[in-house]
């Protein structure tokens, strides 16, 4: 990541915090003045966005320290970590919001009805949490950075939970018992499910998965374009957080110097890191390449 990107993602993630903690104050005030349990438990959920965040600043943060003795490849895994970390926090806050919900469900309670303008703080609430949410993930997706999508991810099962909370409100103030706890059950579907895929994503870049099919094309592609490629022999790629590693063998003329089948493998190599902007690294192995005449016999 560069600095330009860092200073930026930084700045998502300030913003996230200050909306966070705005949010988390109404909503708890609003909830305990207008008897809305609801809305306390959203606040709590809001709250747990402050604490992400601080987790995803940590991850970018350390993630680009320049590489070092002990880690001559870098620190950009260290982002995958705090995604992972993310996963399991909303992972964790859907299963206790659905838990409750279905507690809500078979143990009958006496019902509460808050004030009509809890209504207003929740869809204030679910507003703020979609514009951080669409915000926070265009600018992940834009500097390619796992962790700050991740965080994009928590904003939008805040927002999920504020949609809970807004249709609990309202079921309770219409005299619908079980709106609030079905609602709930709902919800965390969705953030299990955005728990999930996180982890998954995560998970892929740690343990040295492939590109896609379409990265792959086009490496190929980029080297056989070159003058003096002649074949590719081999293609190893693999996920380094929101970078990738390419081990790529090449065969040449073997007639050809060493100098000249060295600046075909430079070549090569300049040409897939320039074209391929997620490309970190790229090795460029030369064979000596013998043309194969197929015998009519």
């Amino acid at each position: 990541m560069t600095k330009e990107n860092e200073k930026l993602a930084m700045k998502v993630s300030i913003l996230s915090i200050i909306l966070n903690v705005l949010l988390s104050i109404i909503k708890f005030i609003g909830g305990l003045f207008l008897k809305s349990g609801a809305l306390v438990s959203d606040a709590i959920h809001s709250a747990s966005d402050v604490i992400s965040t601080f987790i995803v600043m940590f991850g970018m943060k350390i993630s680009n320290k320049k590489a070092d003795k002990n880690h001559p490849y870098g620190h950009e895994r260290i982002e995958c970590i705090a995604a992972l970390i993310l996963s399991m926090i909303l992972i964790f806050v859907g299963l206790e919001i659905g838990i409750q919900g279905i507690k809500n469900i078979f143990i009958s309670k006496e019902i509460v009805v808050p004030g009509k303008f809890a209504l207003v703080i929740a869809l204030i609430s679910i507003i703020m949490k979609e514009v951080m949410f669409w915000y926070t993930n265009i600018v992940g997706k834009k500097i390619k950075s796992t962790a700050l999508i991740a965080d994009a991810w928590h904003h939008r099962s805040d927002s999920l939970s504020s949609i809970g909370s807004f249709f609990g409100i309202l079921g309770a103030n219409l005299g619908l018992k079980f709106a609030d706890p079905l609602a709930s059950v709902v919800i965390c579907i969705f953030i299990l499910k955005a728990g999930y895929d996180i982890l998954m994503d995560a998970s892929r870049k740690l343990t040295d998965e492939s590109c896609d099919d379409d990265t792959i094309n086009k490496i190929i592609d980029i080297a056989k374009n070159q003058e003096g490629v002649l074949s590719i022999d081999k293609l190893q790629t693999r996920l380094f957080s929101s970078k990738i590693y390419i081990d790529l063998e090449i065969g040449a003329d073997s007639k050809k110097t060493l100098e000249e089948t060295h600046k075909i493998a430079e070549k090569v190599h300049e040409e897939i890191e320039n074209q391929i902007d997620m490309v970190k690294h790229c090795m460029v192995h030369v064979n000596p390449y013998e043309e194969k005449i197929e015998s009519n016999n």
